[in-house]
């Protein structure tokens, strides 16, 4: 079985469960951004800050179980709505916040197919958007991988805290949100 590693040969996550989120996001951003994708250097979260502007947050529930964050500043998000839009968008207004969110929902969507079709059945929750910098999300447990995705209209990156669901137990909540008094939460 096939690891990803972080520091000190701590074993993070199953490369099963990695690459079908990386897939996705690749074949997703090509065709419905119309975007060429490069993938960056696989790193360990050291902090449960956000950097970037825009968070969408999605959890896995089933036989593969944890969360996935969708990070990028506002002016990757905008760059991506218009362009699978059609039209300019200048604010992160609602639209453009329900076009990420949406991004967000069908790169997992894709992903779970993909680990479905490897034997690991599991659902996804609909996608929250956090916007602001700042704001603490604690996967508690679950260690972090951190996948850089660059494109011409700006970086994103995907952070993946999953894990295989031991037989017998279920997890409801396995993400903890604190936010600074500036940031809100907008469920997508």
């Amino acid at each position: 079985m096939a690891m990803v590693c972080c520091e000190g040969g701590r074993v993070a996550m199953n490369v099963k469960f990695l690459n079908p989120f990386v897939e996705a996001a690749a074949e997703v951003l090509e065709k419905e951004v119309a975007v060429t994708v490069k993938r960056g250097n696989l790193t360990m979260q050291a902090t449960a800050m956000t950097t970037d502007e825009v968070t969408v947050l999605i959890n896995l529930v089933g036989q593969v179980q944890g969360v996935v964050l969708y990070c990028m500043p506002f002016s990757t998000g905008l760059n991506m709505v218009s362009q699978m839009m059609g039209q300019k968008f200048t604010e992160f207004d609602t639209l453009a916040q329900s076009g990420v969110s949406e991004l967000g929902n069908v790169i997992t969507g894709r992903a779970t197919i993909k680990l479905s079709r490897a034997g690991y059945q599991s659902n996804i929750s609909p996608p929250t958007m956090i916007i602001g910098q700042g704001i603490q999300i604690s996967t508690l447990d679950f260690s972090r991988i951190v996948v850089p995705i660059q494109t011409e209209l700006g970086n994103m990156t995907v952070h993946l805290a999953l894990r295989e669901t031991p037989p017998g137990m279920h997890i409801g909540n396995n993400v903890e949100l604190t936010s600074p008094k500036d940031a809100h939460q907008v469920e997508g």
